[in-house]
């Protein structure tokens, strides 16, 4: 990412990052479908069995779940990149949560291989602007999550 910033300038390094990441994840999807299913099983089972619950508990808003995941950065990509096809994720919609969750974390890598060069601090990277911009990119995602909850809530003391 910081490579495709420095090389393509933002708006071309932007969308690469953001295809390539996308693409790269949903082969490790595949590869833990087809190859790795009872190893991981075996390995996390816990964690497995949580976020099966987790998901099992948020199918009606599904999307927003695995945007939230993706945006939140203490989530371990990793982990759900290799447990989304044993519990069931769609690939489509696992595709479209990493392009779409991990747009933020892909802009700074991107903005920062752009001023790489012109770095005098942290700052620079992480200006309040952008800080900004990621606060209300991750809102912006969970918004359509807490009215669904809410729906449907009332759907079911409705009944």
């Amino acid at each position: 990412n910081l490579i495709s910033g420095s090389l393509f300038g933002i708006t071309i390094g932007f969308i690469l990052s953001c295809v390539l990441t996308a693409v790269g994840a949903s082969f490790c999807y595949l590869l833990s479908k087809f190859c790795g299913k009872q190893l991981i099983v075996e390995h996390f089972p816990s964690r497995i069995a949580f976020l099966k619950q987790t998901i099992d508990d948020s199918r009606s808003r599904l999307i927003y779940i695995l945007l939230f995941l993706r945006l939140f950065p203490i989530t371990p990509n990793w982990f759900l990149n290799i447990a989304s096809p044993i519990i069931d994720i769609p690939l489509h919609l696992f595709f479209a949560s990493v392009f779409f969750g991990l747009m933020p974390y892909n802009f700074v890598c991107v903005q920062t291989g752009c001023i790489l060069s012109q770095l005098n601090s942290l700052d620079d990277v992480l200006s309040k602007d952008v800080l900004l911009k990621l606060v209300l990119i991750a809102l912006v995602v969970l918004i359509p999550s807490f009215i669904i909850k809410k729906d449907n809530k009332l759907r079911n003391r409705e009944t």
